[in-house]
């Protein structure tokens, strides 16, 4: 058996909390999305009572279709900047 003594567990000794903030300097559009996901489903929810006469299938459908769309969007926009920062902020020299 063969034991490897050169594996960093410095990734195991992170906090959840430190481990979030490096993710999201990593890709910062992620918690953008995910804070955009959760303010449509809390207004879908808050207007569940105010619906009037729309069915509830209805209404579901379409709180599903705005928090989907803040995602893709937000994932949208990041691929974006990060191609903005990969190829024309910082472009490599030619050989």
């Amino acid at each position: 058996m063969s034991s490897n003594t050169d594996v960093s567990l410095s990734s195991y000794d992170e906090g959840q909390g430190s481990k979030f903030i490096r993710k999201a300097k990593e890709a910062p559009f992620v918690p953008i999305g995910m804070a955009g996901f959760g303010a449509i489903v809390a207004y879908g929810l808050y207007k569940l009572k105010n619906r009037g006469d729309t069915k509830m299938s209805l209404h579901l459908i379409h709180m599903r279709v705005a928090a989907q769309g803040f995602v893709v969007a937000a994932m949208t926009i990041g691929m974006g900047y990060s191609m903005y920062q990969e190829f024309w902020a910082n472009p490599k020299p030619k050989p």
